[in-house]
Parts: structure tokens; sequence; C-alpha cells
């Protein structure tokens, strides 16, 4: 296992200190785990998660008209 060292402010090393004691495990291995975590919640093309994925819960929560693009009245002046 290769050795990492990084600084954290002091009020993130403390809730580690916290969470590492709340759960009788080693700093170093909530830390493993929260970057485990992090790398495999990014898409590994780099582009972070799509916004249907952040918002997906939402679609179709909410009562509207269908899409305005269709209907030419709503289109007048559009790109002048």
């Amino acid at each position: 296992m290769k050795m990492l060292t990084l600084k954290v402010p002091d009020d993130l090393h403390e809730r580690l200190k916290d969470e590492a004691q709340r759960r009788g495990a080693s700093k170093s291995f909530i830390v493993r785990e929260a970057v485990a975590q992090y790398l495999a919640s990014s898409s590994s093309d780099g582009e972070g998660i799509s916004a249907l994925d952040a918002m997906g819960d939402l679609v179709g929560s909410i009562e509207g008209p269908g899409d305005l693009s269709f209907n030419p009245k709503h289109m007048d002046g559009f790109g002048k």
C-alpha cells in the first residue's frame, strides 16, 4: 500500500477524528473510504454526473405546457 500525506484544516481534522472514534476505525480508513466513494461516484470520462442524474427525481413533478418550441407563437422573435 502506498502512503499519501495531506494537510487538512483544523475543523476537518476534528470531524475526521470524531468520525473515526465513533466508528472505531482509523482516520486513514475513513479517508480511504471517502476517496474511494468519491472516485466511484464520478464518471470515468471526467465529465461528472449529468443533469438528469442530479435532478432525475424531479422529472415529471411539475405540471405545465409541453414543449413550447413546437408552437410557432412561442417562437415569435426568437433569434432576432
